[in-house]
């Protein structure tokens, strides 16, 4: 599904996509294979990579604050006290919590889409992104089967659970988003494009060229023909 109003506001060029994903639709799965076939460069878990560097922490402690909020006992101490954590190279303190992870990260994804030609993962690019020249907006969805035959494939130990754990991970990324986006995440109204992974890979790789206006140009010889 397009969006019309927001392909209007491209203006240029498109050499910039955000991809917004259900947790089981494969969405990450397709924007890496999508930013091979354009030979862009994908930015997923680097823009968590690049927000640990900038926060002087161990990636996988940044990886524990990716997508989601923190505890509610927590952000209410937060109005209270401030723990610093690591210190800048300005030399202001900050206590890294979800919060300043997502403030880190959106300067990634800012960063990313100076530099164009990339395809950038989830985290809320696209309301990071919005109105911005140049990007183009895809959400990533699927069927409620095919999201649990994935969630079983990928943790089988844990088939049982799936419905209950794929809501409950959408529902951590949504509220990141509405908190510090003030967007409701899975708004038709952020993209450009919505599609249905059950189509495949390869039809919706075909799909977003042609709607960001990336299909190769036909040759002067199939043209006259």
């Amino acid at each position: 599904m397009l969006h019309a109003e927001g392909v209007g506001a491209m203006h240029r060029p498109v050499n910039v996509i955000t991809v917004e994903r259900e947790y089981g639709s494969q969405g990450a799965d397709f924007a890496r294979q999508l930013a091979t076939r354009l030979g862009w460069k994908l930015l997923d878990s680097e823009l968590v990579a690049g927000a640990a560097r900038a926060a002087g922490v161990d990636p996988e402690e940044a990886a524990k604050l990716d997508e989601r909020l923190d505890p509610w006992y927590y952000r209410y101490g937060k109005i209270f006290y401030k723990e610093p954590m690591y210190v800048t190279s300005t030399g202001e303190e900050y206590t890294l919590d979800s919060e300043r992870m997502l403030e880190l990260i959106k300067q990634q994804i800012l960063e990313g889409a100076k530099v164009g030609n990339s395809v950038i993962v989830g985290r809320g690019a696209a309301c990071a992104l919005a109105g911005r020249p140049g990007c183009f907006h895809i959400f990533v969805y699927a069927t409620a089967s095919a999201k649990k035959q994935w969630f079983a494939r990928a943790f089988p130990h844990k088939a049982q659970d799936a419905e209950q754990e794929l809501a409950a991970f959408d529902r951590r990324r949504a509220a990141a988003i509405r908190k510090f986006y003030q967007q409701e995440w899975c708004s038709r109204g952020l993209y450009h494009m919505l599609l249905n992974s059950c189509i495949g890979t390869e039809a919706m790789i075909s799909a977003v060229e042609c709607a960001a206006g990336l299909c190769a140009p036909a040759t002067a010889a199939h043209a006259a023909g």
